[in-house]
């Protein structure tokens, strides 16, 4: 695989394009603004400069890296040679669906088509394609370019072949990738998102704090980052909605997301990409504030 194609500009997008252009990939990055893809390619050569001020990355490798991205505002033209198109689009079934329908007819018919979802049915995601075989999940972490784990999640059809070259892939990308089933969740997400969850309750039920509750999973279970605090850099809604699929996907009560997380996305408080979830987020500043609505 030599040319790769990447849906979606965003915070997880422009992560995955700037591993396989850093890596010696050409990456066609996709979007359907042309703004969103300037401020994407600005993104990814900030974030590459910190690694040439850090000393993982000299200047030149930098250039010839941005050099083999190009961007597409067109689904079609910009999957029409992919060897492998990674989609990171919002996690949203129905969108993912069209997404993946519009790639089974546009690109070649030889090529691998991944999900970035942390939690949507890979098996689902394939049945809209003429090519389950060919269709994966491709779940990396949040920021790409730094946390090693790569979900490699194989859909009810997915073929030994395709499960296998990914996994290689990932390798060649510096990742540690890990096979997982496809089942609701995943991993990451079934076993997160329920611990994310009943912080909220604690919190909503009036047992601790945001920071005495971030600071328990910190010192006392080594977390690196609170509960609360990880939330808001995911995004709250994005846990409302990976909370939504476990509860779907098991029928099972206890994965209900918590009334007060609800409330929050519903009134647009989503975490650090609104500047407010748990905690308040001021551009420029680094110190860490809690909410004024939960402050004592």
């Amino acid at each position: 695989m030599k040319s790769i194609s990447v849906i979606g500009s965003g915070t997880m997008g422009n992560g995955i394009a700037h591993v396989f252009a850093q890596n010696g990939y050409n990456v066609s990055l996709i979007d359907i603004k042309v703004e969103l893809l300037e401020k994407a390619l600005v993104k990814i050569s900030n974030n590459m400069d910190r690694q040439v001020a850090k000393g993982t990355l000299a200047q030149e490798d930098k250039e010839a890296s941005l050099a083999r991205i190009s961007t597409f505002s067109s689904l079609e033209e910009g999957v029409k040679n992919a060897d492998l198109v990674v989609e990171a689009a919002t996690e949203n079934l129905d969108l993912k669906l069209d997404i993946f329908r519009q790639l089974d007819q546009f690109s070649p018919k030889s090529a691998i088509l991944a999900s970035n979802t942390s939690s949507i049915s890979i098996t689902k995601i394939a049945a809209v394609t003429r090519r389950p075989a060919n269709v994966v999940g491709m779940h990396f972490m949040n920021p790409v370019p730094i946390m090693k784990l790569v979900e490699v999640i194989r859909g009810y059809a997915t073929s030994d072949e395709v499960t296998h070259s990914v996994m290689e892939l990932s390798r060649r990308l510096g990742k540690d990738p890990v096979e997982v089933n496809d089942y609701p969740g995943f991993v990451a997400n079934r076993i997160l998102m329920p611990m994310i969850n009943e912080a909220i309750y604690s919190l909503y039920e009036g047992v601790a704090g945001v920071e005495e509750i971030d600071t328990v999973m910190k010192l006392g279970m080594a977390h690196p980052m609170g509960p609360l605090l990880l939330a808001d850099f995911i995004g709250l809604d994005v846990c409302l909605s990976i909370l939504r699929v476990l509860q779907d996907g098991f029928g099972n009560p206890k994965y209900a997301p918590c009334p007060l997380l609800v409330n929050m996305v519903e009134a647009g408080f989503k975490g650090v990409k609104t500047g407010e979830g748990f905690y308040k987020y001021t551009s420029g500043s680094k110190d860490l504030v809690v909410s004024p609505r939960f402050s004592k």
